[in-house]
């Protein structure tokens, strides 16, 4: 049976992903920040299927939430991050800029450093059996955006970090593979529903991707084509005229 633990599974992608991963006879643990979504999941297939841990990935006390779920789910297959906020801000509320950082930076590194020192000093890791980290970053990733500069900044630093990690992997000979998952505009929580946003995805369709991308252990999956696109012309943009663009307030 594969094992996975998916850290932001209590809505949006995650959710679906979790879902997704247990009817097709996965072992999951699953932690989130809403305790009550975490339950329902477990009561749906049951303690031996799920093992939940409710947790804020901003405190530390959430590495303890994770040692636990380690404890329960040991030596995971797939470690995925799907922990994330992120607001249009050009007011710049400072509150909401900050709170972007902490939850998708210092979450993300606190919760994934935490699990490769696990893979390190964990023998049932090999060459022949690697642990598959996968994080959700965005293609807002790939160019700083005025309408969300928090989200885009975080974004690319989380893409960053993966680079300098599966580097790291290299020198130290720790048996991990990476995936940065880049979607573009998908109808979550995120967003707000008041609002329009192009080429929107369904959470149904984004979470096939998810698993696409984990399936294959792509490096970097961009999803759908249309934003594979948009990416590869959003490259070729000189930063000079990127900054004179005006984004349109959706």
């Amino acid at each position: 049976m594969n094992q996975a633990i998916i850290i932001g599974a209590t809505s949006g992608i995650g959710k679906e992903v979790a879902t997704r991963l247990l009817e097709q006879g996965w072992r999951v643990g699953v932690a989130g920040r809403r305790e009550q979504a975490l339950a329902a999941l477990q009561e749906s297939y049951g303690t031996e299927r799920v093992v939940i841990a409710p947790m804020d990935v901003t405190t530390q006390e959430s590495v303890e939430k994770l040692d636990d779920l380690l404890k329960a789910v040991p030596t995971p297959d797939l470690f995925l991050y799907m922990s994330g906020v992120g607001y249009q801000n050009v007011e710049l509320d400072e509150e909401k800029e900050l709170r972007t950082v902490r939850t998708n930076c210092e979450g993300m590194v606190r919760m994934v450093d935490h699990f490769l020192n696990y893979v390190k000093n964990n023998r049932d890791y090999s060459a022949s059996r690697k642990a598959h980290v996968a994080v959700i970053t965005s293609v807002a990733g790939t160019a700083g955006m005025g309408t969300a500069p928090a989200y885009s900044a975080t974004k690319r630093m989380q893409s960053t970090y993966l680079t300098a990690l599966s580097q790291w992997s290299r020198m130290e000979r720790v048996p991990v593979v990476f995936t940065d998952i880049k979607p573009g505009f998908v109808a979550t929580d995120i967003l707000n529903p008041d609002k329009h946003y192009p080429m929107l995805m369904d959470k149904g369709k984004a979470a096939s991707h998810v698993l696409k991308a984990i399936r294959k252990r792509k490096r970097v999956y961009v999803f759908d084509w249309r934003f594979r696109v948009l990416v590869f012309f959003w490259r070729l943009v000189p930063r000079c005229l990127w900054e004179r663009v005006r984004i349109v307030r959706s």
